[in-house]
């Protein structure tokens, strides 16, 4: 009888977990469920191109019926799991919950936004975590530009024409990057607008944005680079109360802000505390060496719900990066065909090859493999490195079409409708 494998999440590592296995099992040998909320991975480090308008929403996706044509797919969410008697608990789209036993299971059920309890936060911040948020984000800045070309009010006027994002690490950098110049290439088809002018600002709490990500030298560049174009960079202090046109710092600082922008932090899906498996610092899913859940031999975990041994930093847990997922994915795989007898299991072991990030304007950082890059060279590699790690030939191609295009027509301008805008 084939062993019955359910994949929870289909993120990066789901996904090329289930990918890995087809591989590496002979037919027959397994059942692979994959159960997510969505029936497509999002290739997130190319929202913010969505927010800019200069790529196209489906490019930035992946379907996986198509990418896993041997693996069973089930549509809806997982709401908990019993591990004593090997099952999982999804609710269906149509609000029924099922349960789904298993030989094996794999939690890949990756984060979401952390909200911290910050007054104002949950009523007047807008997340960056999906297609659907990009594209309402890009709808916004059009329908306050439309809004501010009527206003009488000069001071109304650049009241709406505020701008903030909370979080300075690879995620809001390129989206703030990104939006404003998209803004600062239509608001000229707003001519009062034009002449106000906008007001755009970056919050983060580490002495410098991109800490995490990028060296001293490139984060001083990056920063640099956004103030040149009337970016304020607030580092080292935190939000500590939002209202629906500014935002108040610890430092005792406003900041002007009709629209706001959360990207400070990531937590664990909510479904995680819900399995009955240990959890480590943080809610995410304690995991040895080789991927398998600590006191559970039959329940495996990776992405940014585990909390796996970092091989290059020890007693770390390894960052909650798509680098990382991948790879997790691939490793997972391998180990778990090893506990069916098909091949040998090794340790999880990754160096980082290093970060990159699109500033807009043919501007970007790149920590890549040793190299430092800014500016034009760190763009380019920051695209091409995306449209070589995007699984499949159809989607790069539609990659770098959108992006060609963009680098000879001007941004379209029309809104599209998209819930979350703000009406006229």
């Amino acid at each position: 009888m084939p062993a019955r494998i359910v994949i929870a999440g289909g993120g990066f590592g789901g996904l090329y977990a289930a990918r890995e296995l087809e591989r590496r099992l002979p037919p027959g040998a397994a059942e692979v469920t994959l159960v997510n909320d969505e029936n497509f991975l999002l290739y997130a480090p190319l929202l913010p191109g969505v927010a800019g308008g200069t790529l196209e929403p489906r490019h930035v996706v992946v379907p996986l019926r198509e990418e896993l044509p041997s693996c069973e797919m089930r549509l809806g969410r997982v709401v908990g799991a019993d591990p004593q008697r090997s099952l999982l608990r999804v609710e269906s789209p149509g609000g029924d919950t099922q349960e789904l036993g298993y030989d094996h299971l794999l939690v890949a059920l990756g984060s979401t936004s952390r909200h911290p309890p910050i007054p104002g936060l949950d009523e007047h911040a807008i997340s960056f975590k999906s297609v659907a948020d990009a594209l309402s984000l890009r709808d916004r800045v059009l329908a306050i530009f439309e809004r501010a070309e009527e206003a009488d009010d000069p001071g109304e006027r650049a009241s709406l024409l505020s701008f903030a994002f909370a979080g300075g690490g690879y995620t809001g950098v390129e989206a703030l990057a990104e939006l404003e110049d998209f803004a600062s290439d239509v608001i000229g088809l707003y001519p009062r607008c034009a002449r106000q002018g906008m007001r755009w600002a970056l919050v983060e709490g580490e002495p410098r944005i991109m800490s995490r990500e990028m060296p001293p030298r490139l984060s001083a560049f990056t920063t640099r680079e956004l103030e040149a174009r009337g970016i304020v960079v607030h580092t080292g202090v935190h939000v500590d109360e939002l209202t629906d046109h500014e935002v108040h710092l610890t430092s005792g600082e406003t900041v002007p802000a009709r629209t706001f922008v959360w990207t400070a932090g990531v937590t664990p899906s909510p479904a995680v505390a819900e399995l009955g498996l240990p959890l480590a610092d943080h809610g995410r899913i304690k995991a040895d060496s080789h991927l398998c859940v600590v006191g559970h031999p039959d329940v495996w975990a990776i992405g940014d719900a585990a909390a796996v041994p970092d091989p290059s930093s020890p007693g770390a847990p390894c960052p909650q990066t798509a680098q990382h997922a991948v790879r997790q994915g691939r490793a997972v795989a391998r180990n778990l065909a090893a506990a069916l007898g098909h091949g040998d299991p090794r340790p999880f072991s990754y160096r980082s090859k290093g970060t990159v990030a699109a500033l807009g304007r043919h501007k970007g950082v790149a920590s890549l493999m040793g190299m430092k890059l800014r500016g034009f060279p760190a763009w380019f590699v920051a695209r091409s490195y995306h449209l070589a790690a995007i699984p499949g030939n159809r989607r790069r191609a539609r990659l770098l079409s959108d992006w060609t295009l963009a680098l000879l027509f001007a941004r379209d301008s029309a809104q599209l409708g998209t819930p979350g805008a703000p009406s006229r």
